[in-house]
């Protein structure tokens, strides 16, 4: 005997929505599950039977962001890959009681041992890095720079018109590879630290690929092993303590902060021994840098030469195109020089 049916439906397709709530109760779950967050996914669509149902095109929607979002951390983890810095902002170290100090540990260290000669950074390098980052193009170096123009307000206002004086005193090591001279405890490393941070965000707002996983730990490089790979082939591989432990406390004097530069760590150094600078941004006394003016000028300049250079290329393109053979605008410009040809003879 047949049951009545529920709501007018007959028994017969009753069973086969049975059936097929049976078959698809998983798919219908998992589906549902991955709507949640969606838009639509309040809407239900109901057949005769009281089934609730997902639309073919949303699944197909949800499927398709899934993709999409699949591919940008692919690409995201492969720019995070490939990720060489190559540039970066620097505070040099001009304070000549400083550079002396300096001068005097490593000579120090290399009659310990002469090998690490090599290993020593040259004069006219010392500097702290305030960031890192990767800039592959002339454009890119050019956003870098304004990047670099910007974040000058963002230092001042931490600075709120105080001088940023660093005092060096101390020596320390990573891992035993690099030796650096420390920068002592106060104030002025929370204001370090804050600019630091301000420019990551800076530079990063301005799609640049900046900064590293490890936190930012300001330091005074003096020497690296890395500078002279071979010195491990002959047994050199760490920085002994005792080569330096006469300068543990020692007070290398401050140096106070007039200029950020944006450097590049690949190109040809100044005659200096400083690295190539792209742009400096002064800060605190303008009479330890270069003025503000005279670096717009630069940038200026530097963006003028870049427009013109571009327009030259295009030109250039542009005329190699059209003297290719078989080029319809080159054989009518052929066909009117003829003709203005025939008619000059025929008025002759």
């Amino acid at each position: 005997m047949e049951r009545p049916g529920a709501g007018g439906i007959n028994s017969s397709e009753c069973e086969n929505v049975s059936r097929e709530e049976e078959t698809s109760e998983e798919f219908e779950a998992n589906a549902m599950d991955s709507l949640t967050d969606m838009p639509f996914a309040t809407i239900d669509i109901k057949d005769d039977c009281g089934i609730t149902d997902v639309p073919h095109t949303n699944w197909e929607r949800s499927k398709e962001n899934e993709r999409i979002s699949k591919d940008q951390i692919k690409k995201r983890k492969k720019k995070q890959k490939d990720y060489q810095p190559n540039y970066f902002l620097s505070i040099p170290i001009t304070n000549k009681e400083i550079t002396r100090g300096i001068k005097i540990l490593q000579n120090a260290i290399i009659q310990q041992d002469k090998q690490l000669a090599k290993a020593m950074t040259s004069d006219g390098s010392f500097h702290i890095t305030l960031l890192v980052m990767q800039l592959l193009s002339e454009d890119e170096v050019n956003i870098g720079i304004g990047a670099l123009l910007e974040l000058k307000p963002f230092i001042e206002e931490i600075l709120q018109g105080k001088q940023l004086i660093l005092p060096f005193q101390g020596i320390d090591t990573f891992g035993n590879q690099v030796g650096f001279v420390k920068l002592a405890e106060g104030d002025h490393v929370n204001s370090l630290l804050e600019i630091a941070e301000a420019a990551k965000r800076t530079f990063q707002e301005k799609g640049i690929l900046a900064g590293e996983n490890r936190s930012f730990k300001p330091h005074l490089t003096f020497m690296k092993l890395s500078k002279a790979p071979w010195l491990r082939k002959k047994g050199v591989k760490k920085i002994d303590p005792e080569f330096y432990e006469k300068f543990i406390g020692h007070r290398f004097g401050e140096e106070m902060v007039h200029r950020i530069d944006l450097c590049s760590m690949l190109k040809k150094k100044q005659s200096n021994g400083y690295y190539h600078c792209e742009s400096s941004v002064v800060i605190g006394d303008k009479n330890g840098g270069e003025p503000d003016d005279a670096e717009l000028v630069r940038l200026s300049k530097r963006l003028v030469e870049n427009a013109v250079l571009k327009a030259v290329q295009q030109y250039l393109e542009e005329t190699q195109n059209k003297s290719k053979p078989g080029d319809g605008s080159s054989v009518k410009t052929q066909e009117a020089d003829r003709n203005g040809t025939d008619s000059d003879n025929n008025r002759k």
